[in-house]
């Protein structure tokens, strides 16, 4: 039985047989649906390694570190294959966020060899790679001698490769002609609204289409529901708070952070439509947000909507996605819509975050830990962690095509796949790349709570803001 199931997977992979078929002769074999897998992901390591030496970096250990996320979670369950595959040993270190960056920082400034690549976000890259801590990966996915012929780097949602690569110029534009792949993208989430179903039938509402439609369907919610509020979005002091649903909706409307002129950058967040997008973000949180907004975090807007606390978020959303699932309290209620918030923006523009793989520079055995990479990053792997994992959102264009992914999705997350189809397109980091990202982006988010707690007006804290940015801009040099 063994050796009749590695063949039909063998056939399935060469396409030799078609899904049904491989499911009604598995059957008939007596495999289950775990042993079929098994053997199906087996086959398509086995294919992988046809056309490339996997070999040739056979006996070497290698080390990662890792954030605790189910992308992590997808890598561990598929290992063994790469291990088999290549021959290499490969462990890990894995942390909770809270702490992880502070890690990965404290490795790279110390020039520590210890690891040899490790998950990083697109903005961080920012920092790490000029000043030298991480590899320009366009020298690898470019020989021919390193990358599997099979890699197809194209089929990485073009969004997705220019958003991870820059040319360290500040203010430089995202996947310039000169730009360096400072990481591989690995995973995603793009912002849009996940709702619960039966709260929006209760009040007689539909997901709102764009942002004045959020305040009033979230302020009707959070009157008529009698307990959970209306809308929830990220709002404690970090640069964390601005860059999911806040950036954007900013994004839609058709506004910058900077200005770029001559290779110098200056604040863009007091212009008239800037002041008119925050004073509706500010009211939405006043009348409809949780009473806590300034703590909020993705993890306290997550477990809200899962709780029944709130009825809607607008965030990322494998947030909404995770929220569907586990032992939330509102498990299998939540649906998804795609959010374009300007009235007069013909589809959604979600700024992205990335979760991404880098190569440490100060790694003993870069050639073999990029040989990791293209396999964690490949579509195979992509596969197997979105069939049998949560690995959501995939970055590859054939991974979304694929027929049991989608299936799976759309059995169990209504309106999900739909709202990335829609979105994907525009979806991309929206933040002008400076190395001073985080500390003013942070600023921007002490703003936004100070109005919101009637602190400062709309139109005077922004003017404070761009002034106080404009100025750290210049002392660094980037301004003018």
């Amino acid at each position: 039985m063994y050796e009749k199931g590695r063949d039909l997977a063998a056939a399935f992979v060469r396409k030799q047989v078609s899904r049904r078929e491989l499911i009604q002769r598995a059957s008939q074999l007596g495999l289950g649906v775990a042993a079929t897998s098994f053997f199906v992901n087996q086959a398509m390591t086995q294919a992988m390694a046809a056309d490339f030496d996997w070999q040739k970096h056979k006996g070497t250990n290698l080390k990662l570190l890792l954030n605790k996320h189910p992308y992590a979670d997808a890598m561990i369950a598929d290992l063994d294959n790469f291990k088999s595959m290549t021959g290499m040993n490969v462990t890990y270190d894995i942390f909770p966020e809270d702490v992880y960056f502070d890690k990965v920082t404290a490795a790279l400034s110390s020039g520590s060899s210890e690891y040899d690549a490790f998950m990083t976000g697109a903005y961080m890259t920012w920092t790490y790679g000029p000043a030298g801590w991480i590899e320009d990966l366009n020298e690898y996915i470019q020989d021919a001698g390193r990358t599997n012929p099979n890699y197809n780097w194209d089929d990485v949602l073009p969004g997705l490769r220019a958003s991870t690569a820059w040319n360290g110029v500040p203010g430089g534009e995202l996947g310039s002609a000169d730009a360096k792949q400072w990481c591989i993208p690995w995973g995603y989430e793009l912002n849009n609204i996940s709702y619960n179903q039966k709260m929006f039938e209760k009040a007689g509402v539909k997901p709102p289409k764009n942002l004045p439609e959020m305040v009033e369907t979230s302020a009707k919610l959070t009157k008529d529901l009698g307990g959970p509020y209306g809308v929830g979005v990220r709002g404690s002091r970090s640069w964390a708070s601005i860059h999911p649903g806040f950036l954007s909706g900013y994004s839609n409307y058709g506004q910058r952070d900077f200005t770029v002129t001559d290779g110098k950058l200056k604040a863009a967040m007091n212009t008239k439509e800037s002041k008119a997008y925050h004073e509706l973000w500010v009211k939405m949180i006043q009348d409809s947000g949780p009473k806590n907004w300034s703590t909020y975090t993705w993890y306290q807007v997550g477990t809200d909507l899962g709780a029944g606390a709130s009825a809607m978020i607008f965030d990322a959303d494998i947030l909404g996605y995770f929220m569907n699932g586990g032992d939330n309290k509102e498990k299998g209620n939540i649906g998804y819509a795609p959010f374009a918030a300007n009235p007069s923006a013909s589809a959604p523009t979600p700024n992205v975050w990335i979760w991404s793989l880098a190569l440490s520079s100060y790694s003993n055995q870069k050639d073999a830990a990029w040989y990791f990479m293209q396999w964690a990053s490949s579509v195979e792997h992509d596969l197997f962690g979105a069939r049998k994992m949560d690995f959501v959102n995939p970055v590859r264009a054939s991974v979304w095509k694929d027929e049991e992914f989608r299936g799976r999705i759309d059995k169990s997350y209504p309106g999900y796949l739909e709202q990335h189809d829609v979105s994907a397109p525009g979806a991309k980091i929206y933040f002008t790349a400076q190395p001073l990202f985080f500390d003013l982006t942070t600023q921007w988010a002490e703003t936004l709570q100070k109005m919101v707690a009637k602190e400062v007006p709309v139109d005077e804290g922004l003017d404070q803001l761009a002034a106080s940015v404009d100025k750290q801009l210049k002392d660094a040099g980037l301004g003018g």
